[in-house]
C-alpha cells in the first residue's frame, strides 16, 4: 500500500482496469426475470403432479390455481400454511427440491444487490489473476494518436491484445482501450507506483508515446530505473531533445516532427518514395520491414545474394549498411533488417520478427 502526496492510500490494484464484456443492465434484469419464471413454473409442476400429497385447509382438492398459489407463497417464503404437504413423499420433495429452488429464486430476485456487492470482489480477482500471469508484455505509455498507431502495428506484427498494457492519466482513454480488449491503468506513467502496477519489471518492451517531450523524459527515466534492461522506444516532438532522451535511457528515439517534415519535403519531388515508405511502416500489408537472424543456408553469402532485400547487417553491436564493404559475407550471429512482401502468419519464416517502426 502506497501513500501519495495527497495523503490518500493507494493499493497495487488502484487504477488497473481489465477489459471484459459488460452486459447491459436491462439484459441482466430480463435474464433474472426469465430464470425466476422458470423456477416458478418448475415448482408449480412439481406440486401439481404430486397434488394428492397436499392438504387444503378448506378440505377441497388441489387445483392448478392452488398449486400456483402454493408455489408463489412458498418461493417468496411467505408460507401462510393454508396448503401444506402431508404425505412423506410430498414432504421429501419439499426438502430436496422445492427448498433449493426457493433459495435459488431468492438469489435471483436479489441478484442486482448481490452483484453490486460482489462486483468489486470479482474485479479484484480478475486483477490478481492478471498480475500473476502477465509477463513479457508491451507497455504503451499514452493512448493518443501515436499510442493507438503503435498498438495497431504491434497487432499487425502478431502481438496479442492480452500482451499489451496501456497507461494513460485520462480515464476516458483507458475506457476506450478497454472497449477494444486492452488492459489499461489510469495514472501518470512517470510515477513509480503506476509503472509497478503495469508490472514494468516483467515487461519485454516499453513504448513511450507521450504528448510532451518533458513527460517522455520523465517516463523514460522512471522506466529505466525500475527495469534497467527493458528496451525503450520513445517519440519526441523536437529533434533537439532526441539526445536527452537517449541519455535518459531510451534505446530508440523517433523524432515525429522531423520525420513528418522530411516526408512532406519528399512528397513534393518524389511522391512514389513517400508511398513506399508509408507501405513499409504500415504492417500487415504490401511490403514489410523484418528483423531476423541469418539462417544456416545464408552463412557465407553476400547481402546481395539473398532472396530478401537486405537493408542493414548488425554484427557485434555495430550496424552496417548493405553496401558497406566491412560486411563481406554473412556470419551466423548477424542480425539482418530486410524488406519482403507481406505473408500470412502461417507462411512467415520461423524465427522472423517484424520490426516495430
Amino acid at each position: 500500500m502506497v501513500e501519495n502526496g495527497g495523503g490518500s492510500l493507494e493499493t497495487e490494484h488502484t487504477g488497473v482496469r481489465i477489459a471484459h464484456v459488460e452486459h447491459s443492465p436491462v439484459r441482466q434484469v430480463w435474464r433474472r426475470v426469465l430464470i425466476a419464471a422458470v423456477v416458478l413454473v418448475v415448482v408449480v409442476l412439481i406440486v401439481w403432479i404430486d397434488r394428492d400429497g397436499y392438504d387444503d385447509s378448506k378440505g377441497g382438492p388441489i387445483s392448478l390455481l392452488d398449486a400456483t398459489y402454493y408455489a408463489t407463497v412458498t418461493l417468496s417464503t411467505t408460507g401462510y400454511g393454508d396448503i401444506t404437504p402431508v404425505t412423506p413423499e410430498a414432504r421429501l420433495v419439499n426438502i430436496l427440491v422445492i427448498t433449493p429452488l426457493r433459495i435459488m429464486f431468492l438469489i435471483v430476485l436479489i441478484g442486482t444487490t448481490l452483484e453490486a456487492l460482489t462486483a468489486r470482489s470479482r474485479e479484484e480477482f480478475r486483477i490478481r489473476r492478471w498480475r500473476s500471469r502477465v509477463r513479457q508484455h508491451v507497455i504503451v505509455c499514452g493512448y493518443g494518436t501515436k499510442g493507438r498507431s503503435a498498438i495497431r502495428s504491434l497487432q499487425a506484427n502478431g502481438t496479442p491484445l492480452e500482451q499489451i498494457v496501456v497507461v494513460d492519466p485520462e480515464p476516458r482513454a483507458i475506457d476506450e482501450a478497454n472497449s477494444v480488449g486492452l488492459t489499461g491503468i489510469v495514472g501518470d506513467a512517470g510515477r513509480t507506483e503506476v509503472l509497478r502496477r503495469a508490472s514494468v519489471e516483467r515487461a519485454r518492451a516499453v513504448i513511450v508515446a507521450a504528448n510532451r517531450d518533458d513527460a517522455s523524459v520523465l517516463i523514460t527515466l522512471t522506466v529505466r530505473q525500475l527495469n534497467p534492461s527493458v528496451p525503450i522506444t520513445t517519440s519526441v516532438r523536437e529533434e533537439e531533445n532526441a539526445n536527452l532522451l537517449r541519455q535518459s535511457g531510451a534505446d530508440t528515439v523517433i523524432t515525429t516532427s522531423a520525420t513528418s517534415g522530411r516526408l512532406l519535403g519528399l512528397s513534393t519531388d518524389a511522391p512514389r518514395v513517400v508511398a513506399v515508405v508509408e507501405d513499409l511502416v504500415t504492417g500487415g500489408q504490401g511490403l514489410d520491414l523484418q528483423q531476423r537472424r541469418t539462417t544456416a543456408g545464408e552463412v557465407g553469402l553476400g547481402p546481395r545474394q539473398l532472396r530478401d532485400v537486405v537493408l542493414s547487417v548488425t554484427r557485434g553491436g555495430r550496424t552496417l549498411r548493405f553496401d558497406d564493404p566491412l560486411i563481406g559475407t554473412l556470419q551466423p550471429d548477424d542480425v539482418l533488417v530486410v524488406v519482403k512482401a507481406h505473408a500470412n502468419p502461417g507462411q512467415q519464416q520461423m524465427g522472423g520478427q517484424t520490426a516495430a517502426v
